[in-house]
């Protein structure tokens, strides 16, 4: 289960700010902490971007593999890559619902 304190898991995420549509790119060993200290505006860099909405993660077994990709992800590559993988979320229809 993401998330669980034993977890085995390693997971980099990407949130979409619904205020003015930038995406925030991080890692974490706990998702649901980590989320909800960003819903609980105690992750500074997002405390202001208000609201925001979780859009993508992945799991992996390595935390030195979940760093790189989260600095992959934060590059040009990377937000191509993004938005390849998330098509249908990024097309006019979607995006004009945030």
């Amino acid at each position: 289960m993401p998330g669980t304190t034993t977890s085995k898991f390693w997971y980099v995420y990407v949130l979409m700010s619904q205020k003015d549509h930038k995406k925030y790119v991080g890692f974490t060993h706990d998702l649901r902490r980590r989320w909800a200290e960003h819903l609980n505006k105690k992750v500074f860099s997002t405390s202001y971007r208000h609201p925001l909405q979780l859009i993508y993660f992945e799991a992996g077994l390595s935390e030195v593999d979940a760093r790189r990709r989260e600095g992959y992800l934060k590059t040009t590559g990377g937000r191509r890559f993004l938005a390849k993988r998330l098509k249908e979320y990024f097309s006019i229809d979607n995006f004009n619902t945030i």
